[in-house]
Parts: C-alpha cells; structure tokens; sequence
C-alpha cells in the first residue's frame, strides 16, 4: 500500500514552476519591449527636435536667400528653382513627420517602420543641407560678380569724369581760342579796312579827275565804256593808261600790307540787260563780263601786280546798280568793280 501511494506521488507532475518561469519570461520580453519602444520613442522625439531646428535653420536661410535673389533676379533664375525643389522637400519632410506623428499615436508597434522613415528622413535632410550649400555657394558666386560689376561702374564713372573734366577744359580752351580768333579777325579785318581806305584815298589822288570813274560803297567802279569799246573785251588806249596807274598803286600798296593779311583784288565785270544777239564772239552777258574782268586782270598782271593777288570774276546783268529799264541805268550797269578784300 505504502508503495502504491509512493508511485502515485512519483507520478504526479508539478507544473507551477515551469508556470512561474514562463510567466517571469514573458515578464522580461515585454519589458524589454517596452524599453525598446520606450528608447526608439525617446530617440525618435529627439530627432524630431533636431530636425525642427535644422528647418528653422534652413527657414531662415531660405529668406535669407530669398532676399538676395529678389536684388537679383534675372540672373538667379536657376536658383530660384533650387529653392522651390527644397521648399517642396521640406513641405514633403514635414508632411511625413505629420503622418509618422499618427503612426506612432496609432500603433506603438510601429517604432521599427518609424525608425526607418527617421532615417529617410535624415538622408532628406542631408540632400536639403547639400542644396542649400550648393545654393550659398551660387549667392556667393552672384555677390562677387556683383562686385565685379560695381567695381566696373566706378571705374566708367571715373573713367567718364576725366572725360567730362578734359572736355570742360578743351571747351574752355576752344573758347578762349575762339576770343582770341575773333580779336585777330577784327583786327585783321581793321588793319585791312584802313589798307583799302589808303587804297581807295590813292585811287582818288590818280583817278579823281576821271570821267566815268566814281566809288560805290568799297568798291571802285570804272564804267565799261571807259575801258571797252562797245560789245568786246580788248582794253582800249585810255583805258590802259588808267590801268597801268591803277597797277603802280597796287604795288605801292603792296609794299606797305604786311604779309600776314591775305589780301586780293577782286575784279567784277558787269553788263547791262540787253542780250546779245549770240551770232558774235560772245554767246550771253556771262561770257562778255567774265572776258572784260579778266582781260582787266591780265593786264595788272603784265604791269606787275601779282597774279596770286588778283581774281577775275563776271556777273553779267544779274547785279545790276540801277534798276531802271532806260539808257542811264544800263549805262551805270555796265562797269568793271575794283574791290581790295582778303582771301
């Protein structure tokens, strides 16, 4: 009997320690669990915290940008779209944070699918860090070709000072030229004008008791028929005599103008208004006036005058002294003029 009852007790198994076991087992694994999830939590949130200052960070570095590139925005165009490519990440980032925030409220097993997506969204936020040094690395590049540019204006501007500066002095000296000029003009035009007085006072003292000569404002006018004979351009004897005078006292006068004064005698030869017949040696009035000045002044010539300070010049009727259409007034029209002048 006993050893019935001690085989019985041989039998029978105790199963509570292994319970206990089991239980302490499951005890651990799940506060591992919780550690687990505890410490990715902890990591998690302060991931999140550092990454909420990078963005700010990178916020402020994207105004920062923004207000450069507006100074310069035709030629940072290209940034600007760099800029909105990191804005659009960093709306997605923040848009995955969001939604990983729900994730984790939800389902607390999550933490490993959590985990994964915080190191996304690391290397999100290395390739955003790599953008903005890339896009700071193009507003330098802009400054300096800023700088460039000022560094060119200022030497334009001082380039166009000096030029202004030169061009206000040769202004002013161009202006002193000019007084100058004009008061050498005005003294050669006196130096002249008292020239032709003793000229014209000479002529008077040689030609004074001359019939058909007389002076006309500066000008010394024979009348054609005092030196021509009707309608031909040959001297006559009287007239030669008048002239070889009129030659000695160009010569006189000659000596005494000083070589400075570019002076001449002008010789103009004038007709009266009644046409030729063409059928003669001369065609028209030009022709017969240019002929007598220059018969005039080839005359002067073989009696001495200079020929450089002669000048031959024909008119026909068209400058007449008298208007009038009667005998007089053609006979006062037709004239040679004798004008001392500079070149």
């Amino acid at each position: 009997m006993a050893l019935a009852r001690g085989r019985r007790r041989e039998r029978g198994v105790d199963y509570w320690p292994g319970f206990v076991d089991a239980l302490a087992t499951l005890l651990l694994a799940i506060m591992f669990l919780l550690s687990v999830f505890v410490l990715a939590q902890f990591l998690l949130s302060q991931e999140i915290t550092g990454r909420d200052q990078v963005l700010n960070r990178l916020n402020a570095q994207i105004n920062e940008l923004t207000q450069l590139l507006a100074l310069e925005r035709s030629a940072g165009q290209d940034l600007e779209d760099a800029l909105a490519s990191m804005r659009a990440s960093l709306a997605e980032a923040e848009s995955d944070r969001s939604r990983l925030q729900q994730l984790l409220e939800q389902d607390a097993g999550a933490g490993s699918q959590a985990q994964s997506r915080i190191g996304a969204l690391s290397e999100e936020l290395d390739e955003e860090r790599q953008v903005s040094q890339r896009a700071m690395s193009q507003v330098e590049l802009l400054n300096q070709q800023i700088q460039a540019l000022r560094n060119q204006i200022a030497a334009l501007e001082g380039a166009l000072d000096t030029s202004e500066a030169r061009d206000r002095e040769a202004n002013a000296k161009i202006a002193d030229l000019g007084r100058r000029l004009n008061v050498a003009l005005a003294q050669r035009v006196q130096e002249l004008n008292r020239y032709r007085s003793d000229f014209f006072g000479r002529l008077r003292e040689i030609l004074s008791d001359r019939e058909g000569i007389r002076i006309v404002g500066d000008r010394f006018v024979f009348q054609s028929e005092v030196l021509f004979p009707s309608g031909t351009e040959q001297i006559n004897p009287a007239g030669q005599e008048e002239m070889r005078r009129l030659a000695e006292a160009i010569l006189e006068l000659q000596r005494e103008i000083p070589p400075e004064i570019n002076w001449v005698l002008r010789v103009d030869g004038h007709t009266d208004n009644i046409p030729l017949s063409g059928t003669g040696r001369f065609r028209d009035n030009w022709e017969l006036s240019t002929a007598r000045s220059t018969s005039v002044v080839k005359f002067l010539i073989e009696n001495g005058v200079p020929a450089e300070r002669l000048v031959a010049a024909g008119f026909g009727e068209f400058q007449p002294l008298d208007d009038a259409d009667t005998a007089d007034a053609r006979d006062r029209n037709r004239r040679i003029e004798l004008k001392l002048t500079e070149r």
